[in-house]
């Protein structure tokens, strides 16, 4: 049944555009992609628009109604605002009727304008910002290629995003300079009004060599302080007035639902990293030839997907330690992620998440409290159910809320 399922409507593949490549116009000492120094290659590489047009044509076919964009770089901004216009455009052209279009891009914010936020509000773009707390954290790491800071920058850009009323959230590395500051940096982030927060630890590594060591700026037990301290600060004795992404995660499995971020999926996602030449890979962790799927200006996007090196790759995430499989908080973090698994042997992903340590402190400190909320909020969605005139399971029907128990065994002891 399965198989027809998937011919008749094909899984929703996810596009990570490496817009112009490596090019940026930052330097930041983290970054596991750039090579760039802050000095971007002239001219910008962008994607020729031939490829453009082939893939997106292609990708839209098969987009079954949703088709998503991530646009990443570098700095895709640099990429210039006809570049986008296009896209835009050629997304209007191949898109089958009543398709759900959705552009993310995520950006140093250094080079939003008005004209570029007001682009960003009439295709509704979701942007998202790299910034790391306040000045003297920021700059301590995400700087110009002359060294200089760059938050006057990003928040200039915050600015421009906000007066145009786009849709923005904040990406923050933790890293040596504000993993032991978490009030700090939320209380910035709360003085800012912002409400949308990620949170990923901070790991020097290469994207492009996958097989080289890397080394992780921050320890698991200084994350896993930093996660327990956030939540505190966070959870508003139950009624938390901001979204973080980590903490949400957590939220939805207890909900029976999927995670949104990969590293806590029970699954890498079907995604596609392509580059501007045309070459496509099956994540941004993993750009090197070893996990080349090919390229769109040679094989088409099925054929793509049907490589045996991405088989290879999503095989790697369910091969996790058998003290993983035992843990109690399994289904939370799935085994965390397989970069984070064995830095050393690139053919033995089956090691704990580096941060497992980091995790498990979390899981353990914020458990209570999250049942609480979760509770909260199960009872919330069946009275919601009452109130739409939709009938209740009977009591040994499964439950609503997808946790495979009877109901009577579940969410009708919160009623």
């Amino acid at each position: 049944m399965s198989a027809c399922i998937q011919t008749s409507r094909p899984q929703h593949l996810h596009v990570m555009w490496k817009t112009v490549s490596e090019d940026c116009n930052l330097a930041c000492d983290y970054c596991y992609y750039s090579t760039a120094g802050g000095v971007p290659h002239q001219p910008v590489r962008v994607m020729e628009p031939v490829l453009l047009d082939r893939f997106i044509s292609q990708y839209m076919e098969r987009s079954s109604g949703q088709a998503t964009f991530s646009w990443q770089g570098g700095e895709p901004l640099l990429a210039g605002y006809p570049y986008f216009e296009q896209v835009v455009s050629l997304q209007a052209k191949y898109a089958p009727p009543h398709t759900l279009i959705s552009n993310a891009l995520q950006t140093n914010g250094t080079l939003i304008n008005e004209t570029w936020a007001r682009f960003f509000k009439r295709y509704n773009f979701l942007i998202g910002i790299s910034l790391d707390g306040p000045e003297h954290i920021h700059n301590a790491h995400r700087v110009t290629g002359s060294g200089k800071g760059s938050f006057d920058l990003v928040m200039r850009g915050v600015r421009h995003l906000q007066q145009a009323g786009v849709e923005y959230n904040i990406l923050t590395v933790i890293h040596e300079d504000n993993v032991t500051k978490p009030d700090e940096v939320m209380a910035f982030y709360k003085e800012q009004g912002f409400t949308y927060i990620q949170f990923i630890p901070c790991m020097d590594f290469v994207s492009q060599k996958s097989g080289m060591p890397g080394v992780f700026r921050i320890t698991p037990e200084q994350y896993g302080e930093f996660l327990c301290r956030t939540f505190d600060l966070w959870y508003n004795e139950g009624n938390p007035e901001i979204s973080i992404r980590m903490f949400e995660n957590m939220v939805l499995a207890m909900l029976h639902r999927p995670a949104e971020l990969c590293v806590h999926s029970s699954h890498c996602p079907k995604m596609m990293v392509l580059e501007t030449n045309g070459d496509a890979y099956p994540c941004d962790f993993f750009i090197d030839e070893e996990h080349r799927l090919g390229n769109i200006g040679q094989i088409d996007l099925e054929s793509l997907l049907a490589s045996p090196a991405y088989e290879h790759f999503l095989q790697m995430k369910p091969m996790m330690n058998e003290a993983c499989r035992n843990c109690e908080y399994l289904s939370f973090c799935h085994g965390g992620c397989p970069r984070n698994r064995n830095w050393l042997d690139v053919n033995d992903r089956s090691e704990v998440d580096y941060f497992c340590q980091s995790y498990r402190m979390f899981y353990a400190h914020a458990y209570d409290r999250m049942t609480l909320l979760a509770n909260r909020l199960k009872t919330e969605q069946l009275q919601a159910y009452r109130n739409s005139g939709q009938p209740l399971p009977r009591r040994n029907e499964p439950c609503l809320c997808g946790s495979g128990k009877k109901f009577k065994n579940c969410c009708q002891q919160l009623d």
